[in-house]
């Protein structure tokens, strides 16, 4: 499905909006819920990405296909690989198919788990024979997608020994590995971050209780970004959201705070108010904590006309698609002055936005999602608009709540 999206005449907006639980907090809880039974979970989120780990683990095929969930494929490599008499072949979508595994595989396998390739070495698909892992001391590299990271943390107080995990060299997406181990610590599990050393001790149950999932950051950030855009005054409300966030993402609070954007936490809610104008000097950024908000940032200085230097951005290589050589061909399309790096992306500022031109998605919902704010200046195409479902189901019609009038192409 191809849309177009009008330029939105009111550009004062008074909107409140809810959203769906964060889907990395919702993956690492379903995980958990599958090997500690004692775990209800509350505001699951609605992503593709959760529905497919949902399907998967109540699958008793031996084949699973998890599409493009990235998160899916990473976390329930760890777990199958534990599920001792289980034999299960991992696959997805022929993006997947070229997305590398083999860091994680190795590392399990030097736990013990057996663990072998379908087709293309180090590449999905995998085929697990899950057994009982016995060794509890692992080395992995601390520059790596921290998934890899959090899918050995997921299934480490079920290992016989708990597990020792040393990180080596620098360590990224840090947020993100203190995200698992604290929901670890709400579950009771003994686990502890020092230096570059994660050790997590066995735990055989744990005590009933229920998990509330807190709405998705990443998501929030298109939100902030079209309030950056919307006339002072504009606010919009977002549930359900905490101050004290596992989230990295929870970092927009203060980035939009260059884009004249206040945020004001409430009992279980933001407000997001554009309070003055964007601050036209450069925005210089270290992202590696927070990559997933790199394209709403660069969209959002393209949008308001100001220079970016975004750094820590070598994951996004490897994620739906080349994100950042798709923010490259888009944002030129548009009229930008961008170029790109393997971590970094470097915007000049513009004065003019190209009209009606067609964004491809690049099957990544997060290029859909971030480039539609610009419908606060100029009437933009999206195609395959639906990609967004991988992430957040009611986004197009959050945008028409907004204002945004939507045509099918």
């Amino acid at each position: 499905m191809d849309i177009l999206l009008n330029v939105l005449e009111d550009k004062k907006i008074k909107e409140e909006i809810t959203i769906s639980g964060s889907k990395s907090e919702s993956n690492r809880l379903l995980i958990l819920q599958n090997l500690f039974p004692e775990i209800a979970i509350e505001n699951v989120s609605d992503s593709d990405d959760s529905i497919h780990m949902q399907h998967a683990l109540s699958t008793d095929k031996e084949t699973v296909d998890i599409g493009h969930a990235g998160t899916a494929m990473r976390f329930l490599t760890s777990y199958f690989a534990v599920k001792e008499g289980r034999e299960t072949v991992l696959t997805g979508s022929e993006r997947m198919q070229n997305r590398p595994i083999e860091i994680l595989v190795n590392a399990l396998k030097d736990l013990g788990a057996e663990i072998s390739y379908e087709d293309k070495v180090g590449y999905p698909p995998i085929r697990i024979k899950g057994r009982k892992l016995t060794t509890d001391k692992v080395q992995i590299n601390g520059n790596v997608s921290s998934q890899y990271i959090s899918s050995l943390l997921l299934i480490a107080s079920k290992l016989e020994n708990g597990l020792t995990i040393e990180l080596v060299g620098e360590i990224t997406s840090v947020p993100y590995i203190n995200m698992t181990l604290s929901l670890l610590h709400q579950l009771n599990i003994d686990a502890n971050f020092e230096g570059n050393i994660i050790k997590v001790l066995p735990k055989k149950e744990i005590v009933k209780q229920t998990v509330v999932v807190e709405s998705d950051w990443s998501s929030a950030s298109y939100f902030y970004s079209i309030v950056a855009s919307a006339e002072i005054g504009s606010t919009i409300k977002l549930s359900a959201y905490k101050k004290e966030s596992l989230q990295g993402d929870s970092c927009l609070a203060e980035i939009y705070q260059h884009f004249g954007v206040s945020t004001t936490f409430g009992a279980n809610f933001i407000i997001l108010k554009k309070e003055k104008a964007t601050d036209k000097n450069v925005l210089e950024i270290d992202l590696r904590d927070a990559p997933d908000i790199a394209q709403t940032i660069a969209v959002t200085c393209f949008s308001e006309g100001i220079s970016c230097n975004l750094t820590g951005l070598h994951t996004l290589k490897i994620k739906e698609t080349d994100r950042l050589e798709a923010l490259k061909e888009e944002l030129t399309k548009l009229g930008a002055s961008i170029s790109v790096t393997n971590k970094s992306l470097h915007l000049e500022k513009s004065l003019e936005i190209n009209e009606n031109i067609s964004i491809k998605t690049y099957n990544d919902h997060r290029m859909a999602m971030a480039f539609a704010p610009l419908a606060l200046k100029v009437p933009i195409k999206i195609l395959n608009a639906e990609v967004v479902t991988k992430s957040f189901q009611k986004f197009w019609e959050d945008m028409q709540q907004i204002g945004v009038k939507i045509d099918k192409l």
